[in-house]
């Protein structure tokens, strides 16, 4: 069943601004996220987006506006936050099972509060395990959470690590860059998933990306970085040919198939293997 939304914002930003080394990354930037919502973070390699998650994150302070997280400032929600930051791939010889990986995000990882010894550990030992088994049947990976992560492949990868995100039951996902180095099928593939737990568990998701195309059918709405500002909206508002071409400078087609879908032809730059080290650095 479909979980209620409510109209609070998991996500304010009001003409906020970020700094780095006495740089403006961004400025001006308004943004709302409402909880239960699936919103796409486009732009180019080092157009901030890596650095609006850390300012959501408490990571890295506005320089200027106001910035709120379920209803607090950047970082005092971060136990109701699921972040699935950039990575390369594992090392094939990684022998940490998928099931492991997963459990990092309770008690090994650095959202996580270790379990404990003493009384009541067992107890909340079993739980543990029966909430890691819950989120690994949510996303589909029981059928591999006991390989090695080293021999997933990338699709498998981002499965379970959209289940450590997901195994302390947050209200809001930040994911970075999933759907990089993944193949098109994949693509499509983990946006489905990601848009199926935002219905279902009415968690609001703000998910990166350098190609929308892959999200296109499943974001309720989309906002661009591009040249230090911000444009948010509906998709059917903002992801048109004269808008697009308007931010970037460059003439971008928006194209709809006799399906109804849209696609974005021409964008500036195709979606990165690698992560932009520049922005990854910020």
């Amino acid at each position: 069943m479909t979980a209620a939304r409510s109209t609070g914002a998991a996500i304010e930003l009001r003409d906020a601004a970020a700094r780095l080394g006495g740089r403006t990354i961004w400025s001006e930037v308004t943004l709302r996220v409402q909880e239960g919502e699936f919103v796409g973070l486009l732009g180019e390699n080092g157009s901030g987006k890596s650095t609006l998650l850390k300012v959501l994150l408490g990571a890295l302070p506005a320089s200027s506006g106001t910035v709120s997280v379920l209803g607090a400032r950047p970082g005092a929600a971060n136990r109701a936050v699921g972040y699935l930051p950039q990575r390369p791939g594992f090392d094939g010889a990684l022998r940490l099972r998928g099931r492991d990986i997963v459990r990092l995000g309770l008690d090994g990882d650095r959202w996580g509060l270790p379990l404990g010894v003493g009384r009541g550990a067992a107890a909340r030992r079993s739980a543990a395990r029966e909430r890691v088994a819950e989120v690994i049947e949510l996303v589909g990976a029981h059928g591999y959470a006991d390989r090695p992560i080293g021999e997933c492949s990338g699709g498998e990868q981002q499965r379970l690590l959209i289940a450590q995100a997901l195994v302390r039951r947050p209200r809001l996902l930040l994911l970075d860059e999933p759907l990089d180095a993944l193949d098109l099928p994949n693509q499509a593939s983990v946006s489905a998933l990601v848009a199926r737990i935002c219905r279902e568990q009415g968690v609001a998701v703000l998910l990166v990306a350098h190609d929308v195309n892959p999200l296109l059918p499943y974001l309720d709405r989309v906002a661009y970085l591009a040249g230090g500002r911000a444009l948010a909206g509906p998709v059917e508002e903002v992801v048109t040919s004269e808008t697009l071409s308007s931010l970037y400078g460059s003439r971008i087609e928006v194209l709809r198939a006799s399906d109804g879908r849209l696609a974005v032809i021409g964008q500036p730059e195709p979606p990165a293997h690698h992560h932009d080290r520049h922005e990854h650095a910020r």
